[in-house]
């Protein structure tokens, strides 16, 4: 009896060991945000109307019905007066930017933000493993990481990734670069950076589907400080519970809809589509395909499939619908949304039947920063942060879009309440958050061009007075 028990004994314990031993390494697999910094450039490259007019006057490719593209595109773009753009523009150089542009405008955000996060975190230079920096379009010699561990002296063996060319989604393809070393290397400390360089890349042609980019895309970049260290788990801020990226570079439309190209006259800029929205709709509904799953309720699951299956059945599905159908808000308690523009937060508030509450962030974040390409969902996460919406436990879903044609999105649980720490950029200004209007005054200043005549259009020479 006593032998058989012992039989039976062994390998219960040694179950129980490799269960301890499999949830135990796990531990050491998480993903989890320390700290983050948002840059807020300096007051002196704040674009405002009359600034915005200048250099509209100044680009001499353009004409009547260029200026009234223009200027329906920035009225409806949900884009303010607080927004901030590269000295080069403040310069009058943007027509024949150098490299060193780029570069110089790289830098000062490079000197701004990371001093910062490392100041406040505490962590030295030498303690970052993991160094991954994504800015999407300049490519130098040396590149831009090798330029921050230069200043910063950091170690000979960190590990290190520079990308480019990923859009707008970049930041969560970095999160994911370094999820996936933390599953291989217990211990380790990561800091993402993330930006755009918008010196070199001014369109001054008049082709619409380029200008169009010069409206939407603004200075800004943030720097993310991860790790996978259990000591620092209550120190935490976010901890990453899933993340899934698509990529529909294989279909045709998508893939040309997002294209860094020349015009007819060989001038340089970024090409956006008209079929763009189709291509983010159709990237966004396959993505949902295969995170929904992860953060759904099971209830919220079977619910949907039977609605599904009865309107199937009874052939009762209404035409146009393009809504998800799903209750997001039973497994999601904050929606981090990608600021590509007033279009794309409509359209996610839309499929995802979100309220005006949840869309603010996204809304406030465009407002006041513009589009910072893939740093803008960090704007929009410290705008939460800063409302104090994030208590423990809360789940965010973040959600992003970038040419190729990508969708990335992950899931954030909240480790500790959150109240808008020192850093925040949102700190200052966010008691007039939300103003009462949205509306920019562009259209009260220039609206006069909608009735202007083509054959007897002149620029008035005080027109900005």
């Amino acid at each position: 009896m006593g032998l058989l028990f012992y039989l039976y004994l062994l390998p219960s314990l040694y179950l129980m060991f490799k269960i301890w031993k499999w949830v135990d390494e796990k531990r050491d697999k998480e993903c989890y945000i320390l700290d983050y910094q948002c840059y807020k450039p300096t007051d002196d490259r704040m674009v405002s109307t009359d600034f915005a007019g200048r250099v509209i006057k100044r680009t001499k490719n353009l004409g009547l019905n260029e200026y009234k593209f223009l200027l329906k595109a920035i009225v409806s773009s949900g884009i303010g007066e607080q927004t901030y753009s590269p000295r080069i523009m403040f310069a009058g150089r943007e027509d024949n930017p150098t490299l060193q542009d780029g570069i110089d405008e790289m830098e000062e955000f490079f000197e701004d933000s990371i001093a910062k996060i490392l100041d406040r975190s505490g962590i030295s230079p030498k303690e970052i493993d993991i160094l991954v920096v994504n800015i999407s379009m300049i490519a130098i010699m040396p590149c831009l990481s090798s330029r921050i561990i230069n200043r910063y002296k950091m170690r000979k063996d960190i590990k290190v990734f520079n990308l480019t060319g990923m859009g707008c989604s970049a930041s969560l393809i970095s999160v994911d670069i370094v999820r996936s070393v933390f599953k291989t290397y217990k211990n380790m400390n990561a800091m993402v950076v993330t930006s755009e360089s918008l010196s070199p890349n001014w369109y001054s042609g008049n082709n619409r589907s380029m200008i169009l980019a010069n409206c939407l895309f603004r200075s800004g970049g943030a720097v993310i400080l991860l790790s996978n260290k259990r000591s620092l788990e209550r120190n935490a801020m976010f901890k990453l519970k899933c993340l899934v990226r698509t990529h529909h570079g294989a279909i045709d439309d998508s893939y040309g809809c997002c294209v860094q190209t020349e015009d007819e006259q060989g001038r340089p800029g970024f090409h956006l589509g008209k079929n763009l929205p189709k291509a983010a709709t159709r990237a966004f509904v396959d993505n949902l395909r295969v995170i929904s799953p992860m953060i759904l309720p099971i209830r919220e699951l079977l619910r949907y499939a039977l609605v599904t299956f009865v309107r199937k059945m009874s052939n009762n599905t209404p035409k146009g619908e393009k809504k998800a159908g799903v209750n997001f808000r039973t497994g999601v308690d904050h929606f981090c949304i990608h600021t590509g523009g007033k279009a794309v937060i409509d359209g996610i508030g839309f499929s995802l039947d979100l309220t005006e509450y949840d869309l603010e962030p996204a809304r406030m974040t465009l407002h006041r920063f513009g589009n910072t390409s893939a740093a803008s969902l960090w704007y929009v996460l410290a705008y939460m942060e800063a409302k104090k919406r994030l208590k423990k436990g809360d789940r965010v879903l973040m959600i992003s879009f970038g040419a190729g044609f990508k969708c990335n999105s992950c899931v954030w649980e909240v480790v500790r309440d959150l109240d808008g720490n020192v850093g925040n950029v949102w700190k200052d200004i966010i008691d007039s958050y939300p103003p009462q209007s949205l509306a920019n005054p562009y259209l009260e200043k220039y609206g006069w061009i909608q009735n202007e005549d083509i054959s007897t259009f002149k620029v008035p020479e005080n027109y900005l007075n």
